[in-house]
């Protein structure tokens, strides 16, 4: 039995699956990811994107962090692959309880999904960090600059920076979702980068599957590991 079978047995007799996902379940929709030869760390900018993407960053020097956000960050003509298409489809057929991403692009709600954490905010919601006002990503790529309010306060994506701490409700959220599955699925992440990586430590089952391109340092840990296409695995375990 290959790996992608054992996966669409275990799924078959599994009803509580947590699925937790990094940039790698939205490179299929043409997002690159941080990390790959081709992610946005390896390209050449005048500062370091982890300066860039950074609260101090954004403080000091606005204009810079929009002038990179709006260009590396946002991708608004993006659409689901299979990935997050068959995961709105197990969702849909109650076997999967949550979505915990890592991504800000919101392409999980736009398959489909309805309980989605999304550990890192998403590029579709933005405040004015004055009077709080809501404001939609089309707000965000009308204006030029620094997007400003009407009351003269900077308009923020809702998006988790360096050096912001991750929401706690959302993360108390996440661990009780994967202490009580009884599968957990890892997808398209390094688990790099924590507080997010360390969640899959409070999984509690034997179901623990691993699928991305690379290698990770969790994988010794893993039930099953999986290193091909997250959206074809998916796509062909779920049908």
């Amino acid at each position: 039995m290959n790996e992608t079978e054992q996966l669409r047995q275990w799924i078959e007799s599994s009803d509580n699956i947590v699925f937790f996902g990094g940039a790698g379940v939205s490179t299929e929709s043409n997002i690159p990811d941080f990390r790959s030869v081709d992610g946005l760390y390896n390209q050449e900018y005048d500062y370091p994107p982890e300066t860039i993407l950074s609260h101090t960053f954004f403080m000091r020097k606005p204009e810079e962090f929009f002038r990179f956000y709006r260009n590396k960050m946002i991708f608004k003509d993006a659409e689901p692959n299979k990935a997050h298409l068959a995961l709105a489809k197990l969702e849909a057929q109650g076997k999967l309880k949550a979505v915990i991403t890592q991504n800000i692009d919101g392409l999980h709600q736009k398959a489909g999904s309805k309980e989605v954490l999304e550990l890192h905010g998403s590029v579709l919601r933005n405040r004015c960090m004055q009077c709080h006002q809501f404001f939609s990503l089309e707000d965000i790529l009308e204006r030029d600059g620094v997007p400003h309010c009407d009351c003269g306060g900077i308009i923020k994506p809702e998006v988790v920076l360096y050096e912001e701490g991750l929401d706690s409700y959302l993360l108390e959220k996440a661990v009780s979702y994967i202490r009580n599955a009884d599968m957990l699925i890892i997808g398209g992440t390094s688990l790099a980068v924590y507080p997010a990586a360390g969640l899959i430590d409070y999984y509690q089952g034997d179901r623990l599957v691993l699928i991305n391109r690379d290698s990770t340092g969790r994988d010794r840990q893993a039930d099953l590991v999986i290193r091909e296409p997250i959206g074809q695995v998916l796509g062909e375990a779920v049908g």
